[in-house]
């Protein structure tokens, strides 16, 4: 059957966007259908981790979204009484070669998405289209929408990737059933300008007050948010007034001081996609799981996604690995995300309690565990990887800053990376190091001062590295390392070759 095109992505929010603008990158023909036909001029998410920065750097965006974003310096957790509970200092630059944790308006990054994805030539986002039904056979995906105009039209694909939110339609229509891993409960979201005063101190507060749970986030500018529990007893119209909102802050956000340009009550959210693929049809961000806002993890953890499946999307594209190489998407990112869920669902029932006794044991818990705070990023689910009996397997890598103020990945480029000390690589068989250097999808780096402190930081002479920048695994040993190249997903492994991706810096096994 013909196919217009390699991939539909459904949805054009930021992980749609993203994944359009990441396949046209990758070279993978897209189209990309939104039913709203304009940009939504409304922040929704506001934080992005150094993972996430370091995925718009691999599409040449870094320095245009530093520009839209500032680094969130402080984040803290305080109780009823003002008390400090746990604090971290968060303004640093991070193992990712960027700040650990940055705060932005969303519709400026939407918008520099979706720039984006108007400037490549293999990709498209229709606008005003609406998925009206979704049905596979023959090795295809047939969507059925309906244009701008009203009419009917059928858009067919080899592969569908359905971002079209927490109400997904896409979701709905395969009959995929979800894990509630939380409560739900409703929330008062207030984003705006505050002028003439500083508000709260601290860019990132959690408000663990028993009489009124509620979060502050200070934005780039003079943006800020705040969030409110929405108690039983409330009158919904009533706090979303300014003198509602001048109260349920405390007399932070006043007429006076603060123009609001968004508030709304939504519902805080634990939920998780029984099944991320059917067929050729796969779920990534909100569509496949919801976290409430704790951690900033739920758009990070679609834009992981998204990356994660890209890259395995082009290289069966290519015909250089098997389709099977699918199977691993849902089964290293939804473990990842349950981890992210339930941390989010735990610290929210934290943070909500409206029980003085519970908020009181809590304190106290946290005061004697701080770590519980701010958990640590976990490794991914079985797939392309030796864990879990490599500790440093399915963990993000870190990424130097080279000597010249360059950022690894910039080397390197979308491919596999074989860190190594030269040693290490000339005790290979001579025909693994044969194939190694007529191989375009994995570059070969040994100079220490440009894998020196990735080495150092799996403590190994040689460290796998795959596009998503996810470790694949280390080696001690020529023969660990033979191994290790023969898990590389590519036609023609256990032999994998090598070519370095532009600019051309390194062309030898030796630096």
């Amino acid at each position: 059957m013909s196919q217009d095109c390699e991939v539909i992505v459904v949805g054009g929010g930021p992980v749609g966007v993203m994944a359009l603008a990441l396949l046209g990158h990758a070279g993978v023909r897209a189209v990309g259908i939104e039913r709203e036909p304009e940009l939504w001029g409304q922040a929704r998410a506001v934080h992005f981790d150094g993972e996430t920065v370091r995925s718009f750097q691999s599409m040449g965006l870094g320095e245009e979204l530093s520009a839209r974003i500032k680094p969130m310096c402080d984040y803290r957790m305080e109780n009823e009484a003002g008390e400090t509970l746990v604090a971290h200092a968060t303004g640093q630059m991070g193992p990712q070669a960027w700040h650990s944790e940055v705060l932005f308006h969303q519709p400026e990054v939407d918008a520099l998405l979706r720039a984006e994805v108007e400037r490549l030539a293999d990709v498209e986002l229709r606008l005003g289209t609406t998925l009206l039904d979704i049905q596979q056979g023959d090795g295809s995906v047939r969507c059925t929408v309906r244009t701008p105009d009203g009419t009917t039209q059928t858009l067919t694909a080899r592969w569908v990737i359905a971002c079209d939110g927490a109400t997904s339609t896409v979701r709905r229509t395969l009959g995929i059933s979800g894990e509630n891993l939380g409560t739900d409960d409703p929330w008062l979201v207030v984003d705006g300008h505050l002028r003439g005063t500083a508000g709260i101190k601290g860019d990132m507060v959690f408000l663990g007050r028993h009489t009124r749970p509620a979060l502050w986030i200070r934005l780039p500018g003079d943006r800020v948010r705040m969030e409110f529990k929405v108690l039983p007893e409330d009158d919904r119209e009533e706090i979303a007034t300014p003198a509602g909102i001048a109260r349920l802050s405390r007399g932070v956000l006043t007429p006076q001081n603060f123009e609001p340009d968004r508030i709304a009550v939504y519902t805080f959210r634990a939920r998780l996609a029984m099944s991320w693929r059917v067929g050729n049809v796969f779920l990534a961000g909100d569509a496949a799981h919801l976290a409430p806002p704790l951690f900033g993890q739920g758009l990070c953890a679609g834009l992981r996604d998204v990356a994660n499946l890209v890259w395995k999307i082009r290289l069966v594209s290519r015909g250089r690995a098997p389709e099977s190489l699918l199977d691993t998407y849902e089964s290293e990112r939804k473990d990842h995300a349950r981890y992210w869920v339930q941390q989010a669902a735990t610290m929210a029932g934290l943070v909500q309690t409206t029980d003085p006794v519970m908020a009181a044991q809590r304190d106290a818990h946290i005061r004697a565990n701080p770590a519980d705070g701010y958990p640590s990023a976990p490794a991914l689910g079985p797939g392309v990887h030796t864990g879990p009996a490599d500790p440093h397997a399915g963990r993000i890598s870190m990424q130097p800053m080279l000597p010249d103020g360059t950022r690894l990945d910039d080397l390197v480029g979308r491919r596999f990376l074989l860190a190594a000390t030269p040693e290490l690589t000339a005790g290979l068989p001579d025909p693994v190091r044969k194939a190694l250097e007529e191989e375009p999808e994995v570059a070969v780096l040994t100079s220490p001062q440009h894998v020196g402190q990735l080495l150092a930081s799996v403590d190994a002479p040689a460290v796998l590295v795959r596009p998503d920048r996810y470790v694949l695994g280390t080696a001690h040993t020529p023969e660990e390392l033979e191994a290790l190249l023969r898990l590389l997903p590519l036609a023609g492994a256990p032999e994998p070759r090598r070519e370095m991706s532009p600019p051309q810096q390194e062309n030898t096994l030796q630096a």
